[in-house]
């Protein structure tokens, strides 16, 4: 069998307090004989040695040499109070003087307040005990040792008290003649009561006449002044005579649709529009044209003429009697003068709007929004508010006559008006009208070039891009890259002033035509032909 061997790392040291080694028995026969193994003796403890100044910190105080030491009143030696044949320690400090004299026992007495209970043989016969009688040894809130038991509820107990009278309630006459109230009071009483009264007549005294310094069943509104005068060029007035001559055309197409403005330009029912305004609806199966005047009358509107390339057409209306819009003339307007926009922008039929004349002369390419116009206008430049669906209305001057047709804005974003908006002069617009209403068609005079803007930093102009072969500018020997700087009368900035220029002049007519080919002025004259 095997033995237990010794820890080979550490040998325990000899001590001499262990319990001796017990040796191994010899081997047995049986295993019931067989011995218990020997056993070691426990390791001595390893106590390191104290600081001094942790145990003066922590230690026991001088003469105790236990934890559980007490203190108490017993004799020294005994089971009691103190260790076993230890001295008192005393562990609480005396009281303060003050508190001692406050809360202590008189001078001189020995005994408690609270005396034990003692045998009432024993009792002194002087007289009666103050703490204890002779029924306290047989009382279980003073013994000890009595054992709990419930008792019966606490009842309180009732007395036959007699009821209380119920006094009756007093009537006027007993308050008045009953003599139950003192006269003082009585009087005092009627004082109040008649203080209330004056005070609730006063408050509804003035509310009464309160309210009738807000009515007056008489009133009376004075009457007014007289109408506001409205002289003869004003703007009311001016609106009262155009505006009936005003229409506005509505186009549908299906689902789609659009709207305008015309004038009425004769008694036979021509009105005056845009040729972008109708020409959507011109030739598509289905479309219709409609007029409405100022006073809601309707009539259908039948196309007599278009022209693309001024943005200028005229449609008729069958309607008796129409009220005639003066035309003016276009050529005596001034930069400055007061001038009047109708029409219905944004379909609100009738609207009025004045300002004065921006510019004049002013070449303006027109966007043929969607329509067949591409045409380049001489416009009067305005400031009166247009926006769409003043497009055809008139432009009128401060006598009332119309002085341009409303044809095109120019605006920053969506859309609206920015006060930049721009008409057809009438003394072009009427000429127009005119080969219209004659003919249905219009031919317009043509020098037959392209061209593009140029300048050299002193002057500007148009340089010839392409000639077109037997036109009026081929004929005249007018070749590509040279500048045009004047036709006729009007200086040529930009390409828009040659075709306005161009339009100026009749079919047939020859016109000087000032150039500028390779550096070297050059004037050719040009009999125009028909586009």
């Amino acid at each position: 069998m095997s033995t237990v061997q010794p820890d080979r790392d550490e040998p325990a040291p000899a001590d001499p307090a262990a319990e001796p080694a017990v040796p191994a028995a010899a081997p047995a026969t049986s295993a019931a004989d067989t011995p218990d193994p020997p056993r070691l003796g426990p390791r001595p403890l390893a106590r390191p040695s104290v600081e001094v100044g942790a145990a003066e910190a922590f230690g026991r105080p001088a003469g105790v040499s236990g934890a559980f030491a007490t203190n108490g009143d017993g004799p020294a030696g005994t089971n009691g109070r103190h260790g076993l044949g230890e001295p008192h320690i005393e562990q609480v400090s005396p009281p303060h003087p003050a508190l001692a004299s406050a809360f202590g026992r008189p001078g001189g007495a020995a005994t408690d307040l609270q005396r034990p209970p003692q045998d009432p043989a024993d009792r002194p016969a002087a007289g009666p005990d103050p703490f204890w009688d002779s029924a306290s040894a047989r009382d279980p809130w003073r013994d000890p040792a009595a054992s709990v038991s419930l008792g019966p509820p606490a009842v309180e107990t009732t007395e036959d008290r007699p009821a209380a009278e119920s006094s009756a309630r007093l009537s006027v006459r007993e308050l008045l003649f009953g003599r139950r109230v003192k006269p003082a009071a009585l009087g005092l009483l009627g004082v109040i009561a008649l203080l209330i009264g004056a005070m609730g007549g006063l408050v509804g005294h003035w509310a009464s006449s309160a309210s009738e310094d807000l009515l007056d069943p008489g009133a009376t509104l004075a009457t007014t002044s007289p109408g506001k005068e409205r002289p003869p060029g004003s703007v009311a007035d001016i609106a009262a005579r155009v505006v009936p001559a005003v229409v506005s055309i509505e186009i549908r197409l299906g689902d789609q649709g659009g709207t305008g403005s015309g004038v009425v330009i004769d008694e036979d029912g021509h009105v005056l529009t845009n040729n972008h305004v109708i020409a959507p609806a011109v030739g598509v199966p289905g479309s219709t044209i409609e007029a409405t005047f100022h006073d809601g009358t309707h009539a259908r509107v039948r196309v007599v003429g278009r022209d693309p390339k001024t943005d200028l057409a005229v449609v008729k209306v069958d309607v008796p009697n129409p009220t005639v819009a003066q035309i003016g003339r276009s050529a005596d307007l001034a930069v400055g003068d007061g001038v009047i926009a109708i029409g219905s922008p944004l379909g609100l039929a009738g609207t009025v709007t004045d300002g004065i004349v921006s510019a004049i002369n002013r070449p303006v390419r027109l966007d043929g929004e969607g329509s067949d116009t591409n045409a380049v206008i001489d416009a009067i430049q305005t400031d009166a508010a247009i926006n769409p669906g003043n497009s055809g209305g008139p432009l009128v001057d401060s006598t009332g006559a119309v002085v341009g047709l409303n044809t095109a804005i120019r605006t920053a974003g969506e859309g609206g008006s920015i006060g930049l908006g721009f008409a057809i002069p009438i003394d072009d617009a009427r000429q127009i009208a005119e080969q219209l209403i004659r003919a249905g068609v219009v031919k317009h005079a043509e020098l037959g070039v392209n061209s593009k803007i140029v300048t050299d930093g002193v002057e500007d102009g148009a340089q010839v891009q392409n000639v077109r072969p037997g036109s009026a500018a081929a004929e005249a020997g007018i070749i590509e890259g040279d500048v045009i700087v004047r036709l006729g009368d009007r200086s040529i900035r930009v390409p828009n002033e040659l075709d306005v220029a161009q339009r100026e002049h009749a079919i047939g007519e020859e016109v000087p035509i000032q150039l500028i080919r390779q550096g070297r002025p050059l004037t050719v004259t040009a009999t125009l032909r028909s586009d």
